[in-house]
């Protein structure tokens, strides 16, 4: 059986024009250099671990630990690229990837190592985080006030608050003062 299916072709004059509001640019992700203090606890934390997993004969962990402790070594010592942010009218544009307004639900600003983050939170997937970089506060919360909600304080999961525990807990290095 065959289907024949007629569409109209779209009229590109109705189609919203798109036209950016605001452009900035930042580095990709956190970073923050660390000291030999750091990683001396990093390592007597994964020596131990070792051990313990390879008496229980456990090598695919021990190799996921290895694996692990070398993305933190890397991350730490290797210092992000700056990339480019837009946001216009349609959505925003991050580092090459465009996220819309109907994807998204809300945002909030959260502080990290001395960083302002921008914390998007889509309908689908996981928390999009986009550091400010020099740009202010103010003039994202204008551009984006109209298309999403604005939150002042996010809810906080079970994993939140247990990472917030954890890194109280067992601190890897001295508290800057």
């Amino acid at each position: 059986m065959l289907v024949v299916v007629y569409t109209e072709p779209m009229d590109t004059d109705t189609a919203p024009k798109e036209e950016i509001a605001l452009t900035w640019s930042s580095p990709s992700r956190l970073f923050k250099r660390r000291d030999k203090e750091y990683f001396t606890n990093i390592g007597a934390i994964v020596f131990l671990l070792t051990v313990i997993l390879v008496f229980a004969r456990e090598f695919v962990l021990v190799g996921a630990v290895l694996s692990i402790v070398f993305l933190v070594y890397v991350l730490s010592t290797v210092p992000p690229e700056d990339v480019k942010h837009s946001i216009s009218n349609l959505g925003i544009e991050s580092a090459g990837h465009f996220y819309r307004f109907e994807e998204l639900i809300e945002f909030w600003f959260e502080e990290q190592w001395g960083q302002t983050l921008l914390i998007l939170r889509p309908i689908v997937g996981s928390r999009i985080i986009i550091l400010l970089g020099t740009i202010d506060k103010q003039q994202i919360q204008e551009a984006f006030k109209q298309h999403i909600a604005y939150r002042e304080q996010p809810e906080k999961s079970w994993v939140d608050n247990a990472a917030s525990w954890l890194s109280k807990k067992v601190p890897l290095e001295k508290p800057q003062s």
